[in-house]
C-alpha cells in the first residue's frame, strides 16, 4: 500500500513543483519524507514544512554557489601554463579575503537562525492548530508490528486504519506499547516519537478528503517494512457514518483483546473495534497491562 501511494503521489506532482524542490531533492537522503511534504503537501503543517524547507534551500545556496564556482576557477587560473598567475610566497593577510571569508557565513546563520526560531515555534508539535476550533481526539499506541488507534470521544479502535475528518484538526496523544517507534505521516505533519511509558503530542489537519499513508521510521525488528498504516480523511457526514458503522462492530478490545494484539504480528487488514474501556490507553501508558509478547514469553519460561 505504501509503495503504491508513493509512485501516485510522484505521478500527479506537476513539472513546477518538481523544478522548485529538485535542488533539495537531490541534497535529501529520504524518499519518503521528500516525496511528501516537499512535493505534495496535504494539510497546514506540511504546507509550512515545505515553505521552511524551500527556504533554508535557498540559503543554503549561497554556501554551495561560491564553492562550485571558485574552486574550478581558481584551479584553472593557477593551472601550471599560467605564467602570468602571480606568485607571492610572502603574502600572509588581506582584509578582503578576511571580510569575504566570516562576513558571508555569519549572515547565513543569522538568517537560517532567525528562520528556524520562528518555525520551531510554528511548528511545534504540541502548538494547537485553531485554538477555537476543538480537535478530534486520539489516541495512538506503537505496537509490533501495528498501529492501534483509540478514539474516546466515540468509544471506538482501529488497528492499521486511521479514518478522520478533512478540514477539523486532529490531536494525537501517543505512546508505546513495546520499544520505542516513531510515527512519520508525510504528506500531513513531521516525524514523532512514540515511547513506551512515556505521552507524547502531535496536532495536524488535513485539508481534503483521500486516501494518505503513514508509517514507522524506527526500526523495531522483523516486520519493520511491513509497519506501516492507512489514512483515509472523510467529509464530516461520512466520517459521521463510519463512526456508526465502526460503533456497530461487535468486536471488543479487553485486557485479553489489547494483549493478544499486542503480540508480534503483521496483519493482513486493518481492524476495527466497536467498543474499548474507557482507560484501556492510561494504564498502557502507565504500563499497567502487560503486552502479549511479554506474556507469552512469561508462560514459555514458567513451562521451562
Amino acid at each position: 500500500m505504501g509503495t503504491q501511494l508513493r509512485h501516485h503521489l510522484l505521478a500527479s506532482t506537476t513539472k513546477r513543483d518538481l523544478a522548485s524542490v529538485a535542488p533539495l531533492l537531490l541534497l535529501s537522503g529520504c524518499g519518503t519524507l521528500s516525496s511528501g511534504f516537499l512535493l505534495h503537501p496535504a494539510g497546514p503543517v506540511a504546507h509550512a514544512e515545505r515553505h521552511v524547507a524551500v527556504l533554508v534551500g535557498l540559503v543554503l545556496i549561497f554556501v554551495w554557489l561560491p564553492v562550485f564556482l571558485l574552486v574550478p576557477l581558481f584551479a584553472w587560473h593557477y593551472r601550471s601554463a599560467n605564467t602570468k598567475a602571480a606568485y607571492r610566497p610572502q603574502w600572509g593577510f588581506s582584509w578582503i579575503l578576511e571580510v569575504l571569508i566570516w562576513l558571508p557565513p555569519t549572515g547565513i546563520v543569522v538568517l537560517l537562525a532567525a528562520f528556524l526560531i520562528h518555525y520551531t515555534i510554528v511548528l511545534d508539535p504540541y502548538r494547537p492548530l485553531a485554538p477555537n476550533d476543538p480537535p478530534l481526539e486520539i489516541q495512538v499506541v506503537a505496537l509490533d508490528w501495528k498501529w492501534l488507534f483509540l478514539y474516546p470521544a466515540q468509544h471506538i479502535a482501529t488497528v492499521n486504519e486511521l479514518v478522520v475528518p478533512a478540514g477539523q484538526p486532529v490531536h494525537f496523544d501517543l505512546t508505546s506499547g513495546t520499544v520505542m517507534q516513531s510515527l512519520l505521516m508525510p504528506r500531513l505533519a513531521g516525524q514523532i516519537y512514540a515511547m513506551d511509558g512515556m505521552r507524547t503530542q502531535l496536532n495536524f489537519q488535513i485539508a481534503h478528503a483521500g486516501s494518505y499513508y503513514g508509517e514507522n521510521t524506527q526500526y523495531n525488528g522483523d516486520g519493520f517494512a511491513s509497519d506501516k498504516f492507512v489514512i483515509q480523511a472523510l467529509s464530516p457526514e461520512a466520517f459521521a457514518k463510519w463512526i456508526s458503522q465502526a460503533q456497530a462492530s461487535p468486536a471488543v478490545l479487553d485486557d485479553r483483546g489489547y494483549q493478544e494484539l499486542s503480540k508480534q504480528s503483521v496483519l493482513k487488514a486493518p481492524q476495527e473495534f466497536g467498543h474499548f474501556k474507557s482507560d484501556l490507553f492510561s494504564r498502557i501508558l502507565a504500563q499497567r497491562i502487560t503486552p502479549g509478547y511479554l506474556a507469552q514469553h512469561h508462560e514459555s519460561g514458567n513451562h521451562g
